[in-house]
């Protein structure tokens, strides 16, 4: 993962990992469970130093530690928990993987990560997926998709977006007007031009390109993609505009729509809150304050409850009211 100071996790200081390990044997062991030692102590700890506690918990009593949260804890207290100690390297690989495995594929998982990682983190994803997984991430991810929605996924797969360099306004011009041509102008979507010039020209390039559009167009990008496409295409299409604009705000987005109306998607939570706690949830909880009218900690305290919710709350590190 992109190492930012953008998150709400920071290194504890001063860290003890047998300490923690201590605390935490002491808070399973016997009757009953101490959950708030439990969450105080994995909420505040960046990820590397829990892999130093899980570490320090086998050495001093020869027990995995994800194994006890996992026999003391139930229900999405754990499941927080037990993804709050995977390894950043492998969450991703992780997620993904469950997304394709077993009866029917979580399009939205794909589209989420694939959408608003950068080239780098997708390519240590494939590496990481090839060495724990035994298994091409690629192979598995055409496997379980199919179309034009499959295309995308492939093209972003390779990781080869341009870097950001100097602004060719030609190519912009020419761009915005490809696409102006394949979506509005046509009888019928060339979904293929959208999928090769948003899957694979640079971010500041897409920036111009988009507001280019609007020019020659009169509308946003966005709208032409609700109009032109639909299903999973336009939903990956839109997650690459949006990370293209802004990757907090796309997330604050994600976040929003998690706990919006009846009922949570608490994987969603689960899994943009732990993944971008170390990275950008700062810029995310500012873009969500700035879009929604609300705080994203005001929306957490609000839609869950008990240690789930303290534990959410303290990954959220603050209220933007």
């Amino acid at each position: 993962m992109a190492k930012s100071t953008r998150g709400t996790v920071t290194a504890f200081s001063p860290f003890d990992a047998r300490a923690d390990a201590e605390a935490l044997r002491k808070a399973m062991k016997g009757m009953g469970t101490d959950e708030e030692t439990i969450l105080k102590i994995l909420t505040s700890r960046n990820n590397a130093q829990r892999q130093e506690i899980a570490s320090a918990f086998k050495t001093l009593f020869g027990r995995d530690l994800v194994d006890d949260l996992k026999s003391e804890l139930t229900g999405k207290f754990e499941t927080l928990m037990v993804s709050l100690m995977r390894p950043a390297y492998i969450f991703d690989a992780h997620a993904l993987k469950h997304a394709i495995k077993g009866a029917g594929t979580n399009e939205k998982v794909l589209t989420e990560i694939l959408a608003s990682r950068t080239p780098a983190e997708v390519r240590n994803i494939k590496q990481v997926y090839l060495q724990e997984y035994e298994a091409n991430l690629e192979d598995k991810i055409t496997g379980e998709t199919s179309g034009h929605f499959q295309r995308l996924l492939v093209v972003l797969l390779q990781a080869n977006r341009d870097p950001d360099g100097r602004i060719d306004e030609g190519l912009v011009e020419q761009d915005a007007q490809v696409l102006f041509r394949a979506g509005e102008l046509k009888w019928g979507t060339d979904e293929e031009k959208f999928i090769t010039i948003l899957g694979t020209r640079s971010v500041s390039h897409l920036r111009r390109v988009f507001d280019k559009y609007m020019t020659i167009s009169g509308f946003q990008i966005e709208e032409t993609i609700d109009r032109e496409t639909s299903g999973d295409l336009e939903k990956l299409l839109l997650a690459v505009v949006k990370c293209i604009r802004s990757v907090p705000a796309y997330f604050a987005e994600t976040l929003y729509y998690s706990m919006k109306g009846a009922g949570t998607d608490d994987d969603t939570l689960i899994r943009v809150m732990v993944s971008r706690s170390e990275i950008d949830l700062l810029d995310i909880r500012r873009e969500f304050r700035k879009n929604f009218a609300k705080s994203l900690h005001q929306m957490i305290q609000k839609d869950t409850s008990g240690d789930y919710r303290k534990a959410l709350l303290l990954l959220c590190g603050g209220d933007d009211e």
